[in-house]
Formats: C-alpha cells, sequence, structure tokens
C-alpha cells in the first residue's frame, strides 16, 4: 500500500527553522516525482517545491516566496524526502503536504510544480509566531 507520511511541523518563532520529512512507503521516493504543497486558512493549495524522478538531469523547483530559504531534498536509501524551511515568517504558517507520482502529466494548475500529483499524505501544521 502506498503512502505518504509528513512530520516535523510545529511551532516556530519568526526566522526560526524547521525540516519537514516525508516518510514514503509502497513506492520507492527515487523514481518518483515529489513535490511539497502547503495551505494556509482561506487560501488555495499551492506547491512550495518539487523535485523530479531520479536520473541523469534531477530537476529542482521552488516557489518564488520561498526561494533562498527553503531546500527539497531526497534520501534514497530511507525512501524520505525533506524540506528544510529557513528564515521562516508568517506567511509561512500553514498545512504542509507531500505529494507523489510516478507519472509525468501537467495539470491546468498556474504556478510551479505543475504535474498531477496521485498521491498525498495527510500534513502537518506549521505554525510561526512569536
Amino acid at each position: 500500500q502506498l503512502q505518504l507520511v509528513e512530520s516535523g511541523g510545529g511551532l516556530v518563532q519568526p526566522g526560526g527553522s524547521l525540516r519537514l520529512t516525508c516518510a514514503a512507503s509502497g513506492f520507492n521516493v527515487g523514481n518518483s516525482y515529489i513535490a511539497w504543497f502547503r495551505q494556509a486558512p482561506g487560501k488555495e493549495r499551492e506547491a512550495v517545491s518539487c523535485i523530479s524522478s531520479g536520473g541523469k538531469a534531477i530537476a529542482i523547483t521552488y516557489t518564488d516566496s520561498v526561494k533562498g530559504r527553503f531546500t527539497i531534498s531526497r534520501d534514497n536509501a530511507q525512501n524520505t524526502v525533506y524540506l528544510q524551511m529557513d528564515n521562516l515568517g508568517p506567511n509561512d504558517a500553514a498545512m504542509y503536504y507531500c505529494a507523489a507520482t510516478m507519472a509525468w502529466r501537467l495539470s491546468t494548475r498556474p504556478g510551479p510544480c505543475r504535474l498531477v500529483y496521485d498521491y498525498w499524505g495527510q500534513g502537518t501544521q506549521v505554525t510561526v509566531s512569536s
């Protein structure tokens, strides 16, 4: 059974850091397209970052608002994907979701990370407050 489980969220002060973890089972993250999305109350879900499947050229994408602050990475041995988030601000507060797909299919969704992601985790909450 394919499963994604996020962890690592919590309460952090502005300027602080968190590392989110997406633990996968039932498939190999190294052969998959993985993305992090977030959704704040009253706002649409947005793609934060994504990483392509393994190979000679791995593509990593970030939405503009997190460039230089967030880093996505993948540990194939642990079958896990991470999102390191630094210099967090109030606008980063949201529920963060990990998503995966094995197929390259484009959605009509605007912005970065436009693949259709078939599998989703339950989310981990990030709160930024002093």
